[in-house]
């Protein structure tokens, strides 16, 4: 019987990753850098106060054309696809029949198509699901040949206006054509860090050249995705795999401002989607929600990993943790959670069971460090 392990594809990246000193780990079936010699809370700080360049290209990248796509995409997704303005980005969830979560996803009306950006670890799966649900309907059109930069902090926008001229006209979820040397580059003003900042989509062959040049500029460094985690997890932004799964409804996981009201009350456009019964009346409380996501703080130092348990107060398992750690920004034990709906109420304290100890922790409203987008 055969124990080999499965080959991990690499990014367009590669190489100056291991030139850059970075350790590499696998990720969504990719060799990944989880940090580079400057250590991950370094990097964290840096991203904070700076600019920091992330190697995102495992992230799926495909587009959608046809005069009908936008209406076809419409039906995977509890959110208006129709309504979104040429230039406009949107955050969007692919729902199982069941109302639950297939994936998260960014995506942008670029005028004749739309461009979507799925994660790496879902990126086959929901590619085939896309195109089996409404590939009669528009084209669906995978881009493995492009890779994916995240430029985030700060200063990113400093650093990359000396580059492409005009993305400082860019605000948090808009989007544009611009040029590098020749490479056709597209460029949203969004990211996953709760910072200001942009994610670039290049050819791969042109990708290495380009990240060349954004390290050559003073305020950016290269980041990995250790710093990614924890940058994401203070900014309150949920890890698929973690913190939403096909376990996990919109509504459990706190993402009902992601279902705009085109979408959830009357009207022709309300409903029509995967699970709708479910979703609507979780919405509209017919449904009752058994659990919910929240943000915990730990009230002593010790960090709380996933899958860690909680109790309240009599010893009744009222939850488990989905992502915790030491936040580097708030120098406080952060964690996401599902807890009973009972629970969930902002300052309800909790204890995590660490090494068969109590860890008292208390519910706390997210982001745990303020987000920072440019909204103009």
């Amino acid at each position: 019987m055969s124990t080999a392990t499965p080959v991990l594809r690499t990014t367009p990246l590669n190489a100056l990753h291991l030139e850059l000193g970075a350790r590499m780990v696998p990720f969504a079936g990719y060799s990944m850098p989880v940090q580079y010699t400057a250590g991950l809370m370094a990097e964290h700080h840096h991203t904070r106060q700076a600019a920091g360049l992330f190697d995102v290209s495992h992230m799926g990248q495909l587009r959608l054309e046809g005069a009908d796509a936008a209406a076809a995409f419409e039906t995977l997704m509890p959110v208006d696809v129709i309504g979104l303005a040429p230039g406009k980005q949107r955050y969007g969830l692919l729902l199982t029949d069941e109302g639950t979560i297939i994936d998260d996803l960014m995506f942008v009306n670029r005028g004749d198509n739309l461009f979507v950006i799925v994660n790496g670890a879902c990126k086959e799966g929901d590619i085939a699901h896309i195109t089996q649900r409404i590939g009669s309907r528009c084209n669906v059109i995978p881009m493995p040949e492009r890779a994916l930069l995240a430029l985030q902090g700060p200063k990113a926008v400093d650093a990359l206006k000396r580059l492409v001229p005009g993305v400082e006209k860019l605000v948090f979820m808009t989007g544009g054509a611009f040029d590098w040397q020749g490479a056709d580059l597209f460029i949203t003003r969004s990211g996953y860090t709760g910072e200001d900042g942009f994610e670039i989509s290049i050819d791969g062959e042109r990708a290495e050249a380009f990240a060349r040049a954004l390290l050559d500029q003073p305020e950016v460094k290269p980041i990995g995705l250790g710093a990614r985690n924890s940058l994401r997890l203070e900014a309150g932004l949920c890890l698929y795999g973690n913190d939403i799964d096909t376990t996990t409804t919109p509504v459990e996981a706190g993402l009902n401002w992601a279902m705009q009201k085109v979408r959830r009350t009357g009207g022709a456009r309300a409903g029509g989607f995967p699970g709708a019964d479910k979703v609507l009346g979780q919405l509209d409380g017919t449904v009752p929600v058994a659990r919910k996501r929240v943000g915990l703080i730990a009230l002593e130092r010790v960090p709380v990993r996933e899958h860690t348990g909680l109790q309240d107060a009599s010893g009744r398992q009222v939850g488990e943790v989905t992502s915790g750690l030491l936040g580097p920004t708030i120098d406080k034990p952060v964690a996401m959670a599902y807890v009973a709906a009972d629970q969930a109420a902002a300052g309800t304290r909790l204890n995590a069971i660490v090494r068969g100890k109590p860890v008292a922790m208390e519910v706390s409203p997210m982001p745990f460090v303020p987000q920072r987008y440019h909204r103009g």
